[in-house]
């Protein structure tokens, strides 16, 4: 889910950790189910951090509110994704569920008891956090040196690389944010999100059956068209 400065944006919430020997997973699966409905905030900026959370259904918007009142979004949290971990004892940002959501809990105290018991955990924490810095750089870098048709043929691309890695179809999708949500994503105002993606289809690289369905025509030339070419 990184960044990288010649790949696809995506979400800042960290993978999914493998099952294994250290419990972890059990621990998630047995934890608090929670509901948040959709705008409704599962923790803002300045909370303590006391739960890890694992998204189970839905999707969950993480952003900051900029000094002018702007919204910068850092990324996105999907089922599977965890949210919620940071370095510090208070959240750096807010996170907001973009539709009803549902997640699981599990305790800070719980997962660094876990933590102190078992090496292996604790190495993949840090890789999380390690992951999340990576991502928080190279956002700054896509957004800072791509056009718009290069940041949203990067951030369609990027969606389709997650449906193939997690099983599902990549060549057409749903997109659950709003037009808004990704230009606060991509550093682009909704009116150039929206002329993009009609770009986008006129160059018939994708189609738009639906507002929020998004069809892939030419998968190649896309890639090509996020990384510059």
């Amino acid at each position: 889910m990184s960044i990288q400065s010649h790949h696809a944006p995506t979400a800042r919430s960290t993978p999914p950790l493998a099952a294994g020997g250290s419990g972890f997973e059990r621990r998630m699966d047995h934890g608090q189910l929670r509901r948040v409905e959709a705008r409704e905030f599962l923790f803002v900026e300045g909370d303590p951090i006391s739960h890890l959370y694992r998204i189970e259904t839905g999707v969950v918007a993480l952003y900051k509110v900029l000094a002018d009142g702007r919204r910068q979004v850092m990324g996105f949290g999907y089922p599977g994704d965890l949210v919620g971990l940071g370095a510090e004892d208070e959240h750096a940002m807010n996170a907001q569920a973009i539709k009803p959501t549902r997640v699981r809990c599990l305790a800070v105290a719980s997962l660094r008891q876990s933590a102190e018991r078992d090496p292996m955990l604790a190495f993949k924490l840090y890789q999380a956090l390690a992951h999340e810095l990576a991502a928080t750089r190279d956002l700054m870098m896509t957004t800072g040196q791509r056009s718009a048709l290069e940041r949203v043929s990067a951030f369609l691309i990027a969606f389709a690389k997650r449906n193939e890695r997690n099983g599902q179809d990549p060549s057409q999708f749903d997109l659950p944010m709003t037009r808004a949500d990704i230009g606060d994503f991509l550093g682009l105002t909704i009116e150039t999100v929206s002329r993009t993606f009609t770009k986008l289809k006129l160059l018939g690289l994708i189609e738009l059956p639906q507002y929020s369905h998004v069809r892939l025509i030419d998968r190649k030339r896309l890639g090509a068209l996020a990384q510059g070419s």
